[in-house]
């Protein structure tokens, strides 16, 4: 089991994608419970987080039977992907790679002159791209 969420830099969700989708809100809480992490480690940074173009927090936290991972934009995008504890064989360049993967994805959305930054992302090409990187996690 895993999710990816975007939440803009107000903290309300852009995107969630959970698999398999019974556990949604019980994870939708794990992202939540996650964003003080976030927030702690974005102000501990301080002046560095401006001079870089994205910020891979890495482990936010493990649970018993999750590990949370974040990322952060240089726009304060967050992203935040929960994993299964289970899932040994993830090393953290993979991770990082996923994100970059995502952030990637998100610049695409973001360039599209009809979306409005903002909006819920609705993006079949996006669903696609989240989908397959969940399978390989899972």
């Amino acid at each position: 089991p895993s999710q990816c969420d975007l939440l803009c830099p107000q903290n309300y969700p852009l995107y969630i994608r959970s698999v398999p989708t019974e556990n949604e809100l019980k994870f939708h809480y794990t992202v939540h419970t996650s964003l003080d992490v976030v927030d702690e480690k974005i102000s501990a940074m301080g002046k560095a987080l401006v001079d870089q173009r994205e910020l891979y927090l890495g482990l936010l936290y493990p649970t018993e039977d999750y590990k949370v991972y974040g990322y952060v934009t240089n726009s304060k995008v967050k992203f935040v992907m929960v994993v299964d504890s289970s899932n040994t064989a993830l090393r953290d360049n993979e991770i990082r790679s996923m994100f970059r993967k995502l952030h990637n994805s998100y610049t695409d959305i973001m360039c599209n002159p009809f979306y409005n930054p903002g909006d819920r992302i609705h993006s079949r090409a996006f669903d696609t791209m989240v989908n397959s990187m969940m399978m390989q996690v899972c």
